[in-house]
């Protein structure tokens, strides 16, 4: 039973720009969030607090959240991988945070220098101080179809990690095909495996288009009842420990697809596609998506 309508949590401020090379002007991501959310983009992932050292593209989020034009109607959210920056977003006056572990023991430790579980405890004063002032906290599991170091992943891994952030107080858990090799049959069994211990309105999916495989995923886990998906508007986005790991689905082509079957998602196309359109003229590329780039000729 496919659901009768999609929240989109548009990823491509944060997820999508924090490995571009050269840093994006405030103005521009700015422009941006502010034009995704004209677009009708309820959920946008906007910024993470995270060190600049490690993401630099990253360092100005403060700016962002205290200088963009906030909708009543949309969520502006960011990610929080540890105690300090989970301080930052709440000075921000950041809407909801983000914290994420990972499925592949190899990806955890090259990522982000220790295990899966000693990553997962890290967490346990992040949400106790989330909870304190009431932030909803969403949980990322990474990797979830493949690593770039140890191949493929065991489904049950997955589902193991997802319980954990739901039990720690995630009040939804994204599902990251972080390198994009999933194919719809891993998925269906990688899904089958978590939604055995998180309930289908707790789950959420997170494609990466690297093989053209992120649309035909996404079906799979509607079909599976799942009504919450990541995307970035142009597919902006990568994964620095993916070779050719290209960006994110891209938000154009997953809402025209969507709209071709009558699920609603509340966002206008051309609004959408011309805001990733500016983005991209910023950057001076070409949009990834083929929707977009349809749109344009």
């Amino acid at each position: 039973m496919l659901p009768k309508a999609v929240k989109i949590v548009e990823v491509g401020p944060r997820d999508g720009l924090q490995n571009e090379q050269k840093l994006v002007p405030l103005a521009a991501k700015i422009a941006l969030i502010e034009q995704l959310a004209d677009a009708g983009c309820s959920v946008i992932e906007s910024g993470s607090f995270v060190s600049p050292k490690w993401v630099p593209q990253m360092a100005d989020s403060a700016a962002v959240f205290q200088q963009i034009k906030r909708q009543n109607k949309v969520r502006y959210t960011a990610l929080t991988p540890n105690l300090h920056g989970l301080q930052q977003a709440i000075a921000a006056q950041v809407d909801e945070v983000a914290v994420f572990g990972a499925a592949s023991e190899a990806f955890s430790q090259k990522n982000i220098n220790c295990s899966i579980t000693e990553s997962l405890e890290r967490f346990i004063p992040v949400m106790e101080l989330a909870q304190k002032h009431q932030l909803p906290v969403r949980g990322y599991v990474s990797c979830v179809l493949g690593c770039p170091y140890e191949g493929n992943v065991d489904p049950q891994k997955v589902a193991e990690v997802s319980q954990k952030l739901l039990e720690m107080g995630c009040y939804e858990i994204s599902l990251g095909d972080t390198i994009g090799v999933g194919t719809p049959v891993k998925t269906q069994h990688m899904l089958n495996a978590v939604l055995s211990v998180v309930p289908v309105d707790k789950l959420a999916v997170h494609f990466h288009d690297t093989y053209s495989q992120a649309l035909v995923n996404i079906l799979v886990a509607l079909q599976q009842g799942i009504s919450v998906v990541d995307s970035a508007v142009s597919g902006l986005g990568g994964c620095p420990y993916a070779k050719g790991a290209s960006g994110n689905v891209a938000t154009e082509d997953l809402v025209y697809m969507l709209d071709g079957m009558d699920i609603e998602t509340g966002i206008n196309l051309n609004k959408l596609t011309q805001a990733g359109l500016n983005m991209m003229h910023a950057l001076g590329r070409q949009s990834n998506s083929k929707v977009a780039r349809a749109l344009n000729t």
